[in-house]
């Protein structure tokens, strides 16, 4: 297997590293330039009950979808946005307003993308979505078959979303749309890898050129679910384990499907082996770049902080319904973040975070 995993590229994936590179600048705990990318939940409501998501298991912030006022007030604070990614800990789907959210976006042009279940991907609403300008849209599968599926996802919803994908992809190609561009994901576990050549024949069949495996994240403490330190590949890939990626590096290969075997939970390019750095959470330049609101208007410093360390009290920088954004931008709680993550002590949803995949 190549160190990236990748195969047959037939476009150039984003570059998380030297997208956070370029916009990132100098770090200090006061940041030079204001945030190019949000991370907007736009709902925390969900229809699966997957087994390695936290709001499976606890309430973390009462129901909501973000509000059209909130939504449009955190976008104008931004002039410089370039890149906005609709999801959270919910399904974006459920939201009614997400056409008229991502039409919002692209008439400022910005680049916009979320992962969704699939679950509620019907004609209507793919064509909202393909009108608004969706630039990228991402499906979490987590399973070649329908009762992994359920064991992980909790609900048997996999024949209705295999039939969605397909009609979706069939619908773009017999309008001649490229956007949004579809990839299919699989969280890497240890339960699920031999599945990994069986998944990329599925991508295929329906339609589908690029597969991602999406690194296992999870609590240190207190794990839950599926998501437990026995079932992650990242730094424990077996010789076994290898032999699955291989098959279906080498079967993407054939069908002429992109293939990312990086573990990465966000964003697929780096390698499932860490790099030995004693302190990758240094490397990080999220905090210089990015926010992330969730469906309230919390502000916390990204997406993977959820599944790193129980409690958004623990992590919280600001409110966007009681603060302004440069106000929270280098605020005292986001400075202080800052600082620690520039330290020998991070924060300890970071420290928890490995980020080899999340720069």
């Amino acid at each position: 297997m190549s160190p990236s995993g990748k195969v047959s590229v037939t476009q150039a994936p984003f570059d998380p590293r030297r997208y956070h590179e370029s916009v990132a600048g100098e770090r200090t705990e006061v940041a030079a330039r204001p945030p190019v990318c949000l991370y907007l939940e736009v709902t925390n409501r969900c229809n699966l009950l997957c087994t390695t998501c936290p709001r499976t298991y606890e309430e973390l912030e009462p129901p909501a979808d973000m509000s059209w006022d909130l939504f449009t007030a955190i976008v104008d604070q931004v002039p410089g946005l370039a890149r906005a990614v609709l999801h959270g800990v919910g399904e974006p789907m459920l939201v009614a307003n997400l056409p008229r959210m991502v039409r919002y976006l692209k008439d400022r042009g910005v680049y916009v993308l979320f992962n969704t279940n699939g679950t509620v991907l019907g004609e209507r609403n793919g064509r909202a979505l393909i009108d608004a300008g969706l630039d990228e849209l991402r499906v979490s599968f987590d399973a070649s078959n329908r009762e992994s599926f359920k064991a992980i996802r909790g609900k048997d919803y996999f024949g209705r979303i295999i039939r969605n994908v397909r009609a979706f992809r069939e619908l773009q190609e017999r309008e001649g749309q490229t956007r949004p561009r579809v990839s299919v994901w699989l969280t890497g576990l240890k339960e699920t890898v031999e599945q990994l050549p069986a998944f990329v024949k599925l991508a295929a069949e329906i339609g589908v050129k690029e597969v991602y495996l999406q690194r296992l994240v999870f609590f240190n403490e207190s794990a839950i679910g599926k998501a437990r330190p026995d079932q992650a590949l990242f730094e424990r890939l077996t010789e076994e384990d290898a032999a699955y990626l291989k098959q279906a590096e080498e079967l993407a290969r054939s069908l002429g499907i992109t293939f990312s075997a990086s573990g990465a939970a966000s964003e697929p390019g780096l390698s499932l082996k860490g790099s030995g750095d004693v302190s990758p959470w240094s490397l990080c330049r999220r905090p210089w770049s990015l926010m992330y609101f969730t469906a309230n208007g919390r502000a916390l410093p990204c997406c993977i902080a959820p599944f790193s360390q129980h409690g958004y009290d623990n992590y919280t920088l600001g409110h966007a319904g009681q603060q302004s954004l440069p106000d929270i931008w280098n605020g005292r709680a986001y400075r202080d973040f800052r600082a620690a993550l520039l330290s020998d002590k991070p924060p300890v949803s970071c420290a928890n975070c490995g980020l080899r995949w999340s720069l």
